[in-house]
């Protein structure tokens, strides 16, 4: 391939040895999978349907500060491998990601700039296996949610198996799945339903964890390739398989590139009923949240139950400018209006029923009668030929495992519109919930922004969502909402509320909270990392763990140094 000189070079890398570094990747993947970042046009992409490879979409400091040297695309396991090996052998930093599509946190982005984008879903996007039987799929990097509904849909199985969708379907399921997302059926809990990984490792060497790690006596790959040859015959029946259980390092961490996983499908419930009730007043959240956690508990809510502000179902109906056109946040006032406008609450709870419908009946019976005590509730379920209120139409989709696109309007809330998540995690308290509602939003309105939320319940925690929409074109924004978050995680962090998951600008902060016992943990992390890793090649500063090749001082981003990449 002709050379051409990247945007950013990979640290410590002069411009013949990436050279150099290209032409043998180029030899293993074909000129036709690498691209190198070269022009300014590449940063144009700003749509989740058309995701950047190479940079951050919703970018925070300069554009072309978090970005990639050049992209490549393996297309088999033993491509991955043999990229692996280069990397170490040319000292190459590497990033991989599925599809992109990880916005509001980073999308495609290296965390070092320069580093090599490793575009696991190009070429890797089979649905490999579906188990009607036992019910679980295997799956490459590249499926996204639509695709292996439409997989299922095209073999006859989306009647008799669903899926556990996210908000949005157009992500890779593993690549949210080892980012520990979440979706809102029973199944909801995506890394808990995984079972079964093959991993490459920072040397090339290639893994299977669980029962994966036992081989198929009767079965053998048709080229003779470790990676083609199927797997054990429990291997997606049975998550720890014998000794030390590893899966969860290969979590939102940089020690081994996922390149298959084992899924849980759910088998049809045999019914489903999705509903939403809606309240009318800011001081119900702790009440509702009371209930939630009573009924989640005994079981009785089955799925994972969301509580959204008024605000997010309104961004997903329409536009600020089409409700208020103000360059500051909407007063009290101005969201009874909304309210009254939509006719939905100031807080929504979407859930569903699963089941036989006696079943569902019973459980229906509970949940009104409990929430029916808050005053000024309101119950909905879908009618048939008429449009129902809020977003209960898009959510009834999502809950049935139906993949969409929809939810993507609340980003244009306002011009340019672009987001981070603020993702802290709490006790199912309606204290605690009042308590971190009460504090961000405080900040939020300070910042000048309009306030946009949810809760998602879990088993006994709370993921509040805060969505911090902002417009993209605008420096002085960008910069009021990247000291925002930075203020809101040290806010939480106060009291004991720590994020799950985070934008590439701010890993190194919030990995900084979790402090316990001088920071025992995220020692360990880097012990992992160097003992796997030596040369630190694979996805270095993720989460805030560094290899011992890099000088931490100098490539942390802290709510201090970050301001030297102010855009």
């Amino acid at each position: 391939m002709t050379f051409k000189q990247p945007l950013v070079l990979p640290p410590g890398v002069d411009a013949s040895h990436f050279e150099a570094y290209l032409e043998a990747v180029t030899e293993v993947i074909g000129s036709e999978n690498v691209t190198v970042i070269t022009s300014e046009d590449v940063l144009d992409k700003e749509s989740y349907l058309d995701p950047s490879k190479a940079h951050d979409m919703f970018n925070v400091f300069d554009k072309d500060y978090f970005i990639a040297s050049a992209v490549v695309a393996p297309r088999k396991v033993t491509d991955v491998q043999a990229i692996m090996r280069l990397c170490n052998e040319f000292k190459v930093p590497v990033w991989p990601f599925s599809i992109g599509r990880n916005v509001g946190y980073g999308g495609a982005a290296p965390r070092v700039p320069g580093s090599i984008g490793l575009d696991m879903g190009r070429n890797m996007n089979k649905v490999l296996e579906v188990s009607e039987q036992n019910a679980y799929c295997l799956l490459e990097p590249g499926v996204t949610y639509q695709d292996l509904y439409d997989h299922l849909v095209e073999k006859k199985l989306n009647d008799k198996l669903w899926i556990d969708v996210p908000d949005l379907g157009g992500g890779s399921v593993l690549g949210n799945c080892i980012e520990r997302g979440v979706g809102y059926t029973p199944y909801g809990d995506h890394f808990m339903m995984h079972c079964g990984m093959e991993i490459v490792l920072p040397s090339g060497e290639l893994v299977r964890t669980g029962m994966g790690a036992m081989p198929n006596p009767s079965a053998s790959s048709a080229d003779g390739t470790v990676d083609e040859q199927p797997g054990n015959r429990c291997w997606q029946l049975f998550n720890y398989g014998y000794g030390p259980y590893h899966d969860g390092i290969f979590s939102q961490s940089n020690y081994g590139v996922v390149v298959k996983m084992g899924m849980w499908l759910m088998p049809n419930p045999g019914g489903f009923q999705p509903y939403l009730i809606t309240f009318e007043r800011d001081e119900d959240l702790p009440q509702i949240v009371e209930r939630i956690r009573q009924l989640r508990l005994a079981m009785v809510l089955m799925n994972v139950p969301s509580i959204r502000h008024i605000l997010l179902d309104a961004a997903v109906m329409g536009t600020k400018r089409s409700y208020k056109d103000v360059n500051r946040p909407l007063t009290e006032e101005e969201l009874v209006q909304i309210q009254n406008q939509l006719g939905i609450g100031r807080w929504n709870f979407y859930g569903a029923l699963y089941g036989p419908e006696v079943m569902r009946n019973a459980q229906w019976e509970v949940i009104k009668g409990t929430f029916g005590q808050i005053p000024g509730s309101k119950f909905f379920w879908p009618e048939e030929g008429k449009k129902s209120p809020g977003v209960l139409d898009i959510r009834a989709k999502t809950f049935a495992g139906i993949p969409s696109t929809d939810e993507l309007k609340w980003v244009d809330w306002l011009p340019n519109g672009a987001h981070l998540f603020f993702s802290p995690i709490s006790e199912i308290t309606g204290d605690a919930a009042n308590l971190q509602y009460s504090i961000t939003k405080k900040r939020v309105l300070e910042a000048g922004f309009d306030f946009i939320g949810t809760f998602t319940i879990g088993m006994r925690e709370m993921h509040h969502i805060v969505c911090l929409v902002f417009d993209r074109k605008d420096t002085e924004q960008r910069n009021r909402v990247h000291n925002l978050i930075r203020t809101l995680i040290q806010d939480c962090a106060a009291h004991g509320w720590g994020e799950y998951r985070t934008h590439l600008a701010l890993m190194d902060q919030i990995a900084g909270t979790y402090s316990w016992n001088d920071h025992a943990l995220l020692k360990f992390s880097e012990t992992l990392k160097n003992a796997i890793d030596p040369n630190g090649i694979l996805a270095p500063g993720k989460n805030g763990v560094w290899p011992s090749s890099y000088s931490k001082s100098e490539w942390q981003l802290t709510a201090a140094s970050s301001l030297q990449r102010r855009c």
